[in-house]
C-alpha cells in the first residue's frame, strides 16, 4: 500500500512544488512518514520522536524518515532563519526524551541535477 500511495504523494510533490505551495509540501511529507510507519512499518519509536519534534517547531515546513528504516535519519525542510533555533531545540528535546544526542547535518538547498559542459568531449570509445 505505502508504495501506491507514496507515488502519488511524489506526483503530488512536483505539482506543489511548481506552485510554490510548501505547506501543501510539508502536508505530504507527513503523510508519507505516516504511511512509512504505519503501512510500511520501517519506522521506530526514535525515528518518530524526532519527526514530531521536529514538526512542533516553528519554520519547519515538513519531516519524515528517510533511508532503510528501522532506525536512522530523518529529512526536514526548514525555512533558514528558523535553522539554528531548530538544531537547538530538535537535539535538546531528542536528548531529553531518548537520553543520546542527535548528529544535526545542514544542508543548503540546491538548483538539482544538470548536465556540466566541461569541454572535454567524450572520452569513452
Amino acid at each position: 500500500h505505502h508504495v501506491v500511495t507514496e507515488n502519488g504523494r511524489v506526483q503530488s510533490a512536483v505539482d506543489t512544488l511548481e506552485s510554490g505551495d510548501l505547506s501543501g509540501l510539508g502536508r505530504l511529507m507527513s503523510d508519507s512518514h505516516r504511511s512509512l510507519r504505519d503501512d510500511y512499518e520501517v519506522s521506530c519509536e526514535e525515528l518518530d520522536l524526532l519527526v514530531a519534534i521536529a514538526v512542533a517547531q516553528p519554520g519547519v515546513i515538513g519531516a519524515r524518515m528517510t533511508g532503510g528504516g528501522f532506525g536512522g535519519c530523518t529529512i526536514n525542510l526548514v525555512e533558514s532563519s528558523a535553522v539554528a533555533a531548530f538544531k537547538q531545540h530538535v537535539a535538546e528535546s531528542y536528548f531529553a526524551g531518548t537520553g543520546r544526542e542527535p548528529e544535526i547535518y545542514v544542508s543548503p538547498a540546491a538548483d538539482g541535477v544538470h548536465q556540466l559542459e566541461t569541454g572535454l568531449g567524450n572520452t569513452r570509445e
